[in-house]
């Protein structure tokens, strides 16, 4: 996979094995300044190994990043987040006992200049402040973690299946959310299963099989790779194309 020499955010050729079991062989992704790469794959093919892995928060037999001009062979996040990446795991970002506003406090705290709730506005967490992590439901937790994500105004956001067990519209709310931050010039990677939304969100699509990763393109091209539709998209793209319903 030719990877692009003006991406903010490189993960290149990372290898990871556990044991005597290979589970990423030579895995790379990528981000653009405002683009979003999609990291697709069936479920337990490395898509979370290989961002943790990038991030220094697993293992990894060799490979290095790039991030804002520097090379890492052994990556650490808070190096990371101190250039302007921030990591939206798949879950327990929010401290439950907590209070919506709290965690808005303790951002504020960390930042040079207060927060403006209004670059959040599309998740709707406004009416969310005096409830606590553990009395939200899994959309509300999700919107919330996402607007301390957007808050921090990162330079690059790497996000894992933010759009996991959310209701449709949750999911269109965060997709909106994402799509301005890569607007505003972001760069963004986040993964997942919910298929059309993510290719409908997606500006680049890389596909994870058999331990390493393949580039698409667009979400058109990725549609019609005739390896990825069979082994990845299978009968749905033919029921899809037959006008049949898409449900996975």
């Amino acid at each position: 996979m030719c990877l692009p020499g003006d991406a903010l955010f490189t993960a290149d050729s990372l290898g990871v094995s556990f044991r005597d079991r290979v589970i990423l062989k030579a895995a790379s992704v990528w981000a653009r300044m405002g683009s979003i790469t999609v990291l697709l794959g069936r479920n337990g093919c490395g898509k979370t190994t290989l961002i943790r892995a990038a991030l220094g928060l697993g293992p990894r037999d060799f490979g290095f990043v790039r991030f804002a001009g520097r090379t890492w062979e052994r990556p650490h996040l808070p190096a990371l987040a101190r250039l302007g990446l921030f990591y939206l795991p798949d879950r327990g970002l929010l401290s439950w006992r907590r209070s919506v506003n709290w965690h808005l406090k303790a951002l504020e705290q960390s930042l040079v200049e207060p927060i403006d709730l209004g670059r959040a506005g599309a998740l709707g967490i406004e009416s969310l402040g005096r409830r606590t992590a553990r009395a939200l439901s899994g959309g509300e937790r999700r919107r919330v973690e996402l607007a301390l994500a957007l808050l921090r105004r990162p330079d690059c956001l790497i996000a894992d299946e933010p759009l996991a067990e959310l209701s449709p519209a949750d999911r269109r709310k965060v997709a909106i959310a994402l799509r301005q931050l890569a607007d505003g010039g972001c760069a963004v990677i986040a993964t997942g299963h919910e298929i059309d939304d993510l290719l409908e969100l997606g500006d680049v699509i890389v596909w994870m099989s058999a331990g390493t990763t393949h580039w698409l393109g667009t979400a058109d091209e990725a549609r019609s790779h005739s390896q990825f539709r069979l082994e990845y998209l299978g009968s749905r793209a033919a029921r899809k194309q037959s006008g049949g319903s898409t449900a996975i």
